[in-house]
């Protein structure tokens, strides 16, 4: 698929009716979007026949990139029901198969066990949305993490747990003002095996809360593909 042809394919979904600002729910547009997925599989080869998850998915937009792309299978993850179901709609409108699990990314992982340890329940856990097959590898993340804005460091969170969780690669965008503490602490306190921005994006920001001013602002962002450790073979 062409890169124009997914961007306008993108541009058709529906987005957040009523976004939750304590969520820090912004759209990623079609632009960014297709960008981030094409790069990610013509460069990299991170999604045709892989498994990806979608963290923070809110309305599908990376993992229904990924399905277009020819993911094998696209897991979606976010804490926002409301969310989930505008993301199974567009699904459905673009006629792909895509599971979704209400859960709160942070939680994934057990406390004080090993990193790779996933807990058990969302291996066969169901929602409402959909089931996750017993035992499924991850082999790639996509997502757009909140910018920590409103919690500080819920970006980081989201990429800890994204290295603990992808076989193989995990990308993800975070402001371009915080490119040396995210390459610091994905290398030194993630454990990744390489931490690299691909490109700098400028993310248009849409007024959807009352304290936004203007009617778009536009954020510099950076593109970053994580390595994880080589030794990982995780189950979601």
């Amino acid at each position: 698929m062409k890169l124009k042809q997914l961007e306008s394919l993108l541009g058709t979904l529906q987005q957040f009716s009523n976004p939750k600002l304590e969520l820090e729910q912004y759209p990623t547009g079609p632009h960014i979007a297709s960008r981030m997925l094409y790069t990610a599989e013509n460069s990299f080869g991170d999604v045709s026949d892989k498994v990806v998850a979608d963290f923070g998915c809110g309305c599908g937009t990376l993992g229904l990139a990924a399905g277009l792309l020819g993911a094998e299978h696209v897991i979606g993850l976010d804490v926002d029901s409301e969310s989930l179901e505008i993301a199974s709609i567009n699904a459905d409108d673009l006629e792909l198969e895509m599971d979704f699990v209400q859960c709160d990314i942070r939680n994934l992982v057990q406390r004080g066990k090993a990193t790779t340890s996933i807990y058990k329940v969302l291996v066969s856990m169901p929602s409402e949305l959909g089931t996750l097959h017993v035992g499924q590898i991850v082999d790639t993340v996509v997502m757009n993490p909140p910018f920590g804005t409103r919690k500080k460091g819920a970006d980081l969170d989201f990429l800890s747990m994204a290295l603990k969780v992808a076989s193989q690669a995990v990308y993800s965008l975070h402001k371009t003002t915080t490119r040396d503490h995210v390459k610091r602490t994905a290398l030194r306190d993630y454990n990744a095996s390489s931490a690299e921005v691909l490109c700098e994006l400028r993310y248009d920001l849409p007024q959807l809360y009352k304290f936004h001013k203007k009617k778009e602002v536009n954020i510099a962002v950076d593109l970053w593909r994580f390595v994880p450790q080589k030794n990982q073979r995780n189950t979601l």
